[in-house]
C-alpha cells in the first residue's frame, strides 16, 4: 500500500471515530457508553482499565509501573502466558498509559481524549493499531505494518501496535519486520501478546522485554468472583464459586464467562449448587462421597452402586473418573499437609474439608496414591473406549483387589492395611479392660501394655487358685463375682509385693484383665437397645473393618470365617450374613462364632443384636439372647487355635516385642511369605 492510501485509510478511521464521539456527547456521552456496557459479556464489562485493577499479575504490573514511573520506556515487549490470564488487557493498559496527556504514568487519568478512547469500552484511539496476527501473520501484511509504521502519530505522544496472537505470524512476516523492531522510530512502540512465546522468532525476543504471566490463583480468582456477584446484586451458594473457578482453569475471561452463563439462568434463588452441576456437567460432590466412603469401607456392592447412579443420572462416566482423581488428588494433600486449606493448597467449604481429612485418615498414602494412579490409567483408556462405563468398573474392581496385583504399589498397599489393623489391635485394648469392674484394681494402670492373646490360657488356671488368698485383688475378686470364671485375679506371681517386683506383677495383671474383655461386654451393653435402630447396611458395611478387627482380638478363626461372609442386610437389631455356600454358613453360624460377633457389634455400634446366616435364598437363625450367664463365656476366654498357641510370645516382657519381628511374622502369617535363603 502506498503513502496515499494508507493516508485515507487513517483519514476514514479518524472521521469514525470524531462521529462516534459527536454521537455520543450527543445523547450524554460517557453515559451512553455505560448503559451499553450494561448488556456486554461480564469479561469485557469487568476488564481491567488500569494496573492496579489486573489481578494475579503482581510480578508483571508491578515492575511495568516502577518504568513508566522512571521513564524508561522500552521500544517492543513480548506478553506471553495462558489464555485469559490479562495479556491484551495489560497492552492496552501500556498504551493507554503511554498516551495519557499526564503521562507515560502507571495511573492514567482517565478524562483525557486517549484515556477515553482507550478505555475498556472506549471506542479505540487511531494511533492504537491492534492486529490479529493470526489472520494477518503473512509476509504482505507484514510488509504494509512497515510502510505505515513510519508515519508519525496523528495526535498522541506514541504510536502503539499490539499484535495479538504472535505466534501465528510466519517466519517470513517476522523477518520483514525483523529490521523495524530492532530499529524502530522514537515514537514506535510494538506489543507482542502470545501464548507461545516459543513459537516466536528468537531474533525478535531477543529485542524485547518479555513478561510472562501466569495462571490466576484460585483463591485471587474467588475473591473476585465474589465481587462481581456483590456488584451485580445476584446471590450465589458458597459451594458454587468452587466450582466456577475450577471450571475456569486459571483463566480470568473463562472463569468469568461461565459465571456469565450462571447468572443468566438463575431464579429468584439466585445461583443454586444443584443449577450450577447440572449446567457445568461436574459430578456432584455426594457421589464423590459415596464412592470414597465405599472403597475405604472396602463396600463392593456400594461402589458398583455408585457407578450405576453415576450412569443413571445421565453423567459421562469420563467426567466422574476426572472428577474422582481431582478428589484423589485432594485427599493424598490432606493427607500430607494437614493444613492444606490455610496454605491455600485446597479449596473447599468446612464441611467438605473435615469430610475429606477423614476420609484421606481412613484409606492411608499407599491406598490413595495407588487408587489415584490407576484412575490416571483409565482415563487414559476411556479415550477410545465404545463403553466408558466398562473401563470405569474395570478401575474399581482393580482399586478394591489389590491382592490381585503384584505390582509395588498393591504390596505397599496391603502392607500398610496390615500394619493399620496392627495398630489396631494394639490399640484397641485400651479402652476395653476399663469396661470391666477389674478396671478399679491397681494393676488397671497396666491396660497399655500389648500382650500376648495366648498366653493367658495355660496361665489363668493356676492363677486363679494361687491367689485368692491374696489381700491385694480382694478389690477386683468381689467385682468379677458375677461371671462364673475368677481370671480376673490380677496378681498371679508368686513374688512378693516389695518396689523393686512391682513392674513384674502389672504385666500378669494385664494379660488376665485382657481374656475376659469380650465376656463382660454382653451383660453390660445390652442397656443402649436403642442405637440399633438407626443404623442401615451401608452404614454397617463401612463400620464392618472395625468389627472384623475387634473380632480378631478374640478369636482369628472366626475372623478369617468372617472374611467370606458380606453384609446383606440390616433390619432393626436383625443382621443378616450372606455366604457363599451352605458349609462356610453353618460354620459361621456356630454359637461362638456369632456371640463373638454380637459382642463386636455391640463394642463398635452399641444395643443388641441378632445374627443370621444367608446363603442361596434360605437363612439359618442364631440365638438373639447375648447375655447368656456362663455359656457365651468359654469361646473368648479359651479359644483353642493352633496359630494363637504356636506364637512366640513366651518372654515375661510382653510389651517390648521387636517391631521388626513382629512385622516378619505378619507377612509370613496373612500373605504366606518365606525368607530368602542367604546364597
Amino acid at each position: 500500500m502506498d503513502g496515499n492510501g494508507g493516508a485515507r485509510t487513517a483519514g476514514r478511521a479518524w472521521g469514525r471515530t470524531v462521529l462516534a464521539a459527536r454521537a455520543s456527547r450527543d445523547v450524554g456521552g460517557v453515559f451512553y457508553c455505560h448503559r451499553v456496557a450494561s448488556n456486554l459479556a461480564l469479561y469485557r464489562k469487568y476488564r481491567s482499565a488500569t494496573f492496579a485493577e489486573v489481578i494475579g499479575q503482581e510480578h508483571v504490573t508491578r515492575p511495568l509501573s516502577q518504568a513508566l514511573a522512571a521513564g524508561r520506556i522500552n521500544h517492543a515487549y513480548l506478553f506471553s502466558g495462558p489464555r485469559g490470564c490479562g495479556k491484551t488487557s495489560s497492552a492496552r493498559i501500556l498504551a493507554r498509559s503511554l498516551n495519557c496527556e499526564k503521562g507515560p504514568t502507571p495511573t492514567p487519568c482517565g478524562v483525557c481524549d486517549s484515556c477515553l478512547e482507550l478505555a475498556p469500552n472506549g471506542t479505540g484511539s487511531i494511533d492504537v493499531i491492534e492486529i490479529d496476527a493470526a489472520s494477518h501473520g503473512g509476509v504482505d501484511d507484514a510488509r504494509e505494518l512497515r510502510e505505515r509504521a513510519f508515519y508519525a502519530p496523528v495526535r498522541d505522544r506514541y504510536k502503539v501496535y499490539i499484535v495479538d496472537e504472535a505466534h501465528m505470524v510466519s517466519t517470513q512476516g517476522f523477518n520483514a519486520l525483523l529490521k523495524l523492531v530492532e530499529e524502530p522510530p522514537e515514537f514506535l512502540v510494538f506489543i507482542f501478546a502470545t501464548t507461545e512465546p516459543d513459537k516466536v522468532l528468537q531474533t525478535i525476543r531477543s529485542r524485547t522485554h518479555h513478561y510472562p504471566f501466569r495462571l490466576i490463583p484460585p483463591g485471587v480468582m474467588r475473591q473476585h468472583l465474589e465481587r462481581i456477584c456483590t456488584d451485580e446484586g445476584v446471590t450465589v451458594e458458597p459451594a458454587v464459586l468452587p466450582l466456577v473457578v475450577r471450571a475456569g482453569g486459571g483463566s480470568a475471561r473463562d472463569s468469568l464467562s461461565v459465571l456469565d452463563q450462571l447468572l443468566a439462568g438463575a431464579g429468584d434463588g439466585g445461583v443454586t449448587y444443584a443449577d450450577a452441576v447440572g449446567l457445568l456437567g461436574v459430578t456432584d460432590v455426594t457421589l464423590l462421597d459415596d464412592m470414597i466412603d465405599a472403597l475405604a469401607a472396602g463396600d463392593a456392592a456400594s461402589v458398583y452402586a455408585t457407578v450405576d447412579g453415576v450412569v443413571e443420572a445421565g453423567h459421562d462416566p469420563r467426567r466422574f473418573a476426572a472428577d474422582l482423581l481431582d478428589r484423589f488428588r485432594d485427599l493424598i494433600v490432606v493427607d500430607a499437609v494437614p493444613d492444606a486449606a490455610t496454605r491455600g493448597l485446597i479449596d473447599g467449604s468446612q464441611d467438605e474439608l473435615a469430610r475429606m481429612a477423614d476420609q484421606s485418615a481412613r484409606l492411608g498414602a499407599a491406598t490413595l496414591a495407588r487408587n489415584a494412579e490407576i484412575v490416571h490409567t483409565a482415563l487414559i483408556e476411556m479415550r477410545g473406549t465404545t463403553s466408558p462405563r466398562l473401563v470405569l468398573e474395570l478401575l474399581c474392581a482393580r482399586m478394591l483387589l489389590p491382592d490381585a496385583a503384584a505390582d509395588s504399589a498393591a504390596l505397599l498397599q496391603r502392607i500398610e492395611r496390615l500394619e493399620r489393623r496392627n495398630a489396631a489391635i494394639a490399640g484397641n485394648p485400651e479402652p476395653a479392660p476399663p469396661k470391666p469392674a477389674a478396671a478399679k484394681a491397681p494393676a488397671a494402670k497396666a491396660t497399655p501394655v500389648r500382650p500376648a492373646p495366648a498366653k493367658p490360657t495355660p496361665v489363668n488356671p493356676a492363677a486363679a487358685t494361687a491367689t485368692p488368698t491374696e489381700a491385694v485383688p480382694a478389690k477386683a475378686v468381689a467385682a468379677k463375682a458375677a461371671p462364673a470364671e475368677p481370671d480376673p485375679t490380677p496378681t498371679p506371681t508368686p513374688t512378693p509385693t516389695p518396689a523393686p517386683t512391682a513392674e513384674v506383677a502389672p504385666e500378669p495383671a494385664a494379660v488376665a484383665s485382657e481374656q475376659p474383655a469380650p465376656t463382660p461386654e454382653p451383660s453390660a451393653r445390652p442397656e443402649p437397645a436403642a442405637p440399633t435402630g438407626e443404623i442401615d447396611a451401608a452404614a454397617l458395611r463401612r463400620l464392618w473393618p472395625d468389627v472384623l478387627d475387634i473380632v480378631k482380638q478374640s478369636s482369628r478363626r472366626t475372623r478369617a470365617l468372617l472374611d467370606n461372609a458380606q453384609v446383606s442386610s440390616v433390619d432393626g437389631d436383625r443382621l443378616v450374613l450372606g455366604a457363599p455356600n451352605p458349609t462356610l454358613a453353618k460354620m459361621i453360624g456356630e454359637d461362638g462364632n456369632t456371640e463373638l460377633l454380637r459382642t463386636a457389634l455391640t463394642s463398635i455400634v452399641g444395643g443388641t443384636w441378632r445374627v443370621d446366616v444367608e446363603v442361596a435364598g434360605g437363612t439359618i437363625p442364631v440365638p438373639a439372647t447375648p447375655s447368656a450367664p456362663a455359656t457365651p463365656q468359654p469361646p473368648p476366654a479359651a479359644e483353642p487355635d493352633p496359630r494363637e498357641e504356636s506364637e512366640p510370645d513366651d518372654s515375661p516382657d510382653a510389651q517390648r516385642i521387636d517391631p521388626e519381628v513382629e512385622a516378619l511374622r505378619l507377612l509370613q502369617s496373612t500373605l504366606g511369605a518365606r525368607p530368602l535363603a542367604d546364597d
